[in-house]
């Protein structure tokens, strides 16, 4: 009579253990692969073959790690522990592969590369190689018992962004980056160059950052601020020229930019970024980012002013840069039909139209 009783794995030579595609194992999986604590703690003694680069974390070899192995050593150690047979990371306590092989990059859960780091492996050019970083900055959530050690510096949230995966590694989105990389930095040149590069390199837009920097309350830095007014710009230029470039393309009637409008002796409407005047269509371009103290009057005051221009027949269309940005054909086909269905409306109050 046979059983069907699951064999614990066999213990495999070190140097196969050693030999895989990357030489980084947590301390779960070495056991998983049948070495020791005791084992581990020999083969990491002073001038051994392998070494502890972080908590529970082990270097299969005894040089220096590269930027890779750094990356993932951060992940290994701030990944939150699964239980029943897996590893910390998210990879499954399975024996390597025929070969040496390790089993694949792991799905590391609740921790994401942020920071500097974060931003290089973005492609900043601003931002410092992964091998001249000292720490690397690692996102995990608020509750999390960890603690800055070794080249992990722990950065922590109250809920977790969707990582972006880049080169095998999961990493926060740019704008959460960016306020976790200014959030260190005291160089005012160098937080005015990664915020410019954001905007300028299409990586996300202004908003997006201004609410990552209040969000980390950041915004009372003078540096800071000096840099977001500069970001503010940076994108409605850019948004401008895309503005500029939609008409053109699409071949839509030139509009007058950037005028104001005013009832005959009467008061000023407000400005518009386009307007149409024979179709009565206004065109406003929404690149405000402001404080979040500063967002309810800003958002009232813009609100009364498209009812009061729509109460007086004229229709406003209202653009973001990003829409601008992702999808000007369907941008362009919004404003061509509010201009076509002029003709149906009734003809709208005669305003004054003023340079600004």
């Amino acid at each position: 009579m046979t059983h069907n009783i699951p064999l614990s794995p066999r213990p495999r030579p070190l140097h196969v253990l050693a030999d895989g595609r990357r030489r980084l194992m947590t301390a779960a999986q070495l056991r998983a692969h049948g070495v020791s604590a005791a084992e581990t703690n020999e083969q990491c003694r002073p001038g051994g073959p392998w070494q502890q680069l972080l908590p529970n974390v082990v270097l299969l070899h005894p040089g220096p790690p590269t930027s890779d192995e750094r990356l993932h050593a951060v992940l290994l150690y701030a990944a939150r522990e699964r239980t029943s047979g897996t590893a910390p990371g998210g990879t499954a306590s399975v024996p390597v592969q025929p070969g040496g092989e390790h089993p694949p990059v792991p799905a590391y859960a609740e921790a994401m590369i942020t920071g500097l780091a974060a931003l290089t492996l973005h492609g900043f050019s601003a931002a410092p190689p992964l091998s001249a970083l000292e720490l690397i900055d690692v996102l995990v959530p608020r509750l999390r018992r960890l603690r800055t050690t070794g080249c992990a510096r722990i950065v922590r949230t109250t809920a977790l962004p969707t990582a972006v995966e880049l080169t095998g590694v999961p990493v926060a989105p740019v704008a959460r980056a960016l306020a976790d990389a200014v959030a260190e930095l005291t160089d005012p040149g160098t937080v005015h160059r990664l915020l410019t590069e954001a905007v300028r390199g299409g990586h996300c837009e202004p908003a997006a950052v201004v609410r990552e920097l209040n969000r980390a309350r950041l915004l009372s830095r003078p540096h800071v601020v000096d840099a977001v007014d500069s970001l503010v710009a940076e994108g409605r230029a850019l948004a401008e020229q895309r503005l500029y470039r939609m008409v053109r393309e699409h071949a839509l009637p030139e509009p007058v930019w950037n005028v104001g409008l005013r009832l005959p002796g009467g008061p000023h409407l407000g400005g518009v970024d386009a307007f149409w005047p024979e179709q009565a269509v206004a065109l406003e371009l929404d690149t405000r980012a402001h404080r979040q103290q500063e967002d309810d009057a800003a958002r009232a005051e813009h609100a009364r002013k498209r009812e009061h221009l729509e109460r007086l027949g004229i229709t406003v269309v209202h653009l973001t840069p990003r829409k601008l940005r992702d999808c000007p054909e369907h941008q362009a086909a919004v404003v061509r039909t509010a201009l076509m269905a002029a003709g149906d409306r009734e003809p709208a109050a005669y305003v004054v139209v003023l340079p600004r």
